[in-house]
C-alpha cells in the first residue's frame, strides 16, 4: 500500500497535481481566476487591434530561431507593422467581428500575424523576410474583409508604401504648378513688354 501511495503522489502520475501545476490551473484542472482574466485582456487588446489594422498576414514560422524572430519584429516595427505569436484559441476569438475575421482559418500550427495600418508595409516586410528565410513561410492574409492567397499577399507587398505614395502625389501637384507658374509668367512678361513699347511710341509721337 506504501508503494502505491507514494507512485500516487509522484509528480507527473495521476494522484494529486504537483504544485506548479495547481499554482496555474484551479483545483480540478480548470483555469484559474488571474488566468482567465489575462486571456480575456489578451483578446480584448488583439480585437482593438486588428478592428484598427487595415491588413493581416499569416505565416508559418517552425524553425525559425529567437535572433529570426527578432529580426523580424524589427523590421515590421520600422515599416509601421506589429508582428505578434499568441495562441490561434485566441486569436480566433479576437478576429470575431472584425473585417479581417477571414483569415480565422488560416490560424492552424506555429502561426505569426503581421499586421499595419498601411495596407502595404506589412506585406512587404513579410514578403522580403520569407524570401531571406525558408522557414517563414506566408499562408494568406486578408486586405479588409478581402481574402488573399500567398500571391495575392506578394502583389500586395509590389505596391507603393502609403510614405512613397504621398511622396508621389505631392510630385504630381508641385510639377504642374511650376509649369502653371511659368506659363503664366511668360504672357505677363509680353505683355509688359508690350505695354513698355507703347509707352515709348506715345513719348516719341
Amino acid at each position: 500500500m506504501a508503494g502505491r501511495n507514494q507512485a500516487a503522489d509522484a509528480p507527473g502520475r495521476q494522484g494529486r497535481m504537483p504544485e506548479s501545476v495547481v499554482s496555474v490551473f484551479g483545483p480540478r484542472g480548470g483555469e484559474s481566476k488571474v488566468d482567465r482574466a489575462a486571456k480575456k485582456a489578451l483578446v480584448s487588446e488583439l480585437s482593438g487591434v486588428f478592428k484598427a489594422a487595415n491588413v493581416v498576414v499569416v505565416a508559418h514560422y517552425a524553425g525559425l530561431t529567437v535572433a529570426d524572430m527578432q529580426k523580424l519584429r524589427g523590421q515590421m516595427k520600422q515599416a509601421g507593422g506589429t508582428i505578434k505569436v499568441t495562441k490561434n484559441r485566441l486569436a480566433k476569438i479576437a478576429l470575431d467581428g472584425t473585417d479581417v475575421a477571414i483569415v480565422a482559418p488560416l490560424l492552424k500550427g506555429p502561426t505569426v500575424l503581421a499586421y499595419s495600418a498601411d495596407p502595404v508595409a506589412a506585406p512587404k516586410v513579410a514578403t522580403d523576410f520569407a524570401k531571406a528565410n525558408a522557414k517563414f513561410v506566408i499562408l494568406g492574409g486578408a486586405l479588409g474583409a478581402t481574402a488573399l492567397n500567398p500571391d495575392g499577399v506578394k502583389s500586395l507587398a509590389a505596391l507603393p508604401s502609403l510614405d512613397e505614395l504621398r511622396a508621389k502625389l505631392i510630385g504630381l501637384i508641385q510639377a504642374p504648378a511650376t509649369k502653371l507658374a511659368q506659363l503664366a509668367n511668360a504672357p505677363a512678361a509680353k505683355l509688359a513688354r508690350v505695354v513698355q513699347a507703347y509707352a515709348k511710341t506715345g513719348e516719341t509721337g
